[in-house]
């Protein structure tokens, strides 16, 4: 009886030990591996969430072009139109383009021909402008030469005794010299360029006759005719003061030859200034 009795107690004990004798990471690792499964699972679910938003938004982004293409396609086919119909109101044809063409061609031929024979003026100018500057160099350098002479000529001005043993004034013995005189103003002078003939002709207030020249000793016999007074002077030479006076002033005058060839001399009459108001026609 003891023996059957201990066996029940015995065949627990046996069934009671495996359970006693299952390791701890076993059932840690379980855990762990229910945790991970779970981890997975949540995160797979996020991203098919975040998946899906994502295709939602490019969805929504595809529909917002769809639509801005097919407006824009709206504007194409609008201002296909639109050109079409300004063409058609403007009424250019193949023809009428290349007319308009061509005539842009020969404007720009016009306007280039215009611009070379612009330059070709130009450069005339140029150089007809280089030639005036040269001419007026020339002439500034003739005034020059001109100024100079005439300071020459007023250092070479003198003054000699006449053939009536008076004093005269300055001697002019050239035509620049006489311009000189005039310049001065201290008298009046008339030049005279006589060839020798049997007439009178008026020089100032007189008449002077020229009736012959010596060329070879230079010089000449003119008559003089004042107030109906003839005086004869003879034989006088180149640049010798003639003297004589006036009948109804007395006022000496004095007349000089410059230049004497055959049958013709050059000079001039000087006259004091206050002969001028007095004078009268001769014969």
């Amino acid at each position: 009886m003891n023996s059957n009795s201990d066996r029940p107690e015995e065949v627990e004990a046996v069934s009671a030990a495996p359970s006693a004798s299952t390791p701890h990471w076993m059932i840690y690792f379980l855990v762990a591996l229910a945790l991970g499964i779970g981890y997975v699972a949540l995160a797979h679910y996020q991203a098919r969430a975040e998946l899906r938003e994502s295709l939602d938004r490019a969805h929504e982004k595809l529909v917002g072009i769809d639509l801005r293409t097919a407006t824009l396609e709206t504007h194409t086919t609008d201002l296909a139109a639109d050109l079409t119909a300004a063409t058609e109101r403007l009424g250019l044809t193949e023809s009428e383009l290349a007319r308009a063409r061509a005539q842009a061609r020969r404007i720009r031929e016009e306007q280039q021909k215009a611009a070379e024979s612009l330059n070709s003026k130009l450069e005339q100018q140029e150089s007809q402008l280089e030639a005036i500057a040269g001419e007026v160099t020339d002439v500034v350098e003739e005034v020059a030469e001109t100024r100079y002479s005439l300071e020459d000529t007023r250092g070479q001005l003198q003054r000699a005794v006449g053939d009536l043993g008076m004093q005269s004034g300055l001697i002019a013995r050239n035509h620049e010299e006489l311009e000189e005189l005039k310049r001065r103003g201290e008298r009046d002078y008339f030049e005279f360029n006589l060839r020798r003939s049997r007439e009178f002709a008026r020089v100032g207030e007189v008449s002077v006759r020229l009736n012959k020249t010596d060329t070879k000793r230079n010089r000449y016999t003119v008559t003089l005719l004042s107030s109906d007074k003839v005086i004869e002077k003879k034989d006088k030479t180149l640049l010798e003061p003639v003297q004589f006076y006036t009948a109804e002033k007395g006022q000496l005058l004095e007349l000089v030859v410059f230049e004497l060839v055959k049958d013709r001399v050059t000079g001039y009459l000087s006259v004091p200034k206050q002969q001028i108001a007095s004078a009268g026609p001769g014969s």
